[in-house]
């Protein structure tokens, strides 16, 4: 293989890596029912004045699996982080006592669980579209590289390659998807 159909699989290889731990990072906020740090990630609190994220002004952590506590560096940011976690309708409510903030994680039910594996089904098919649109634009690429002079079976082999990169890239999109429905389904 030439370098520039090397070039072409590794970039594709990579972005498609790249679209795997977007999607890894997406089923971790789906909560299952037990408690992690992750649920409040992308909550931002009004930081005298600016949006800044929750783990930002004070430390997170999961003291068991139904419960997470969050202990502010400034005792004034309880009720601002309070407000911030009813106003995101995260489905928990906070319970300050001034010194921290205890959020009780509660069991999901039947129904929450199906809808917490139907979101779990949209994110697997926007990754899947993403890895899709990945091989489209590398087999565009491979077009313009036998355009520009590269032997048409050089572009083949390439073409196989991106192929077999994203079936196994959606493998594991599949698979990722199948434990999570498992850990959400599982009481």
């Amino acid at each position: 293989m030439s370098e520039e159909t090397t070039k072409c699989l590794q970039t594709t290889k990579d972005g498609m890596s790249a679209v795997l731990n977007f999607f890894d990072k997406e089923l971790q906020k789906i909560r299952a029912g037990k408690a992690s740090p992750q649920m409040l990630e992308g909550l931002k609190v009004d930081y005298y004045g600016n949006p800044t994220p929750v783990e930002q002004v004070g430390n997170i952590s999961t003291p068991d699996a139904r419960q997470i506590v969050i202990q502010p560096w400034e005792r004034n940011m309880l009720p601002v982080i309070e407000k911030a976690i009813l106003a995101a309708n995260l489905g928990f409510t906070p319970q300050n006592n001034g010194e921290f903030i205890r959020i009780v994680v509660p069991t999901p039910t039947e129904e929450r669980r199906k809808e917490l594996v139907k979101k779990a089904k949209q994110e697997t098919e926007q990754a899947k579209v993403s890895i899709r649109n990945l091989r489209r634009t590398a087999n565009e690429t491979g077009k313009k590289l036998k355009d520009s002079g590269t032997p048409e079976d050089e572009v083949k082999k390439l073409e196989t390659d991106i192929q077999k990169a994203t079936d196994e890239f959606i493998g594991k999109i599949d698979k990722m998807l199948e434990a999570k429905e498992k850990e959400v389904m599982t009481i």
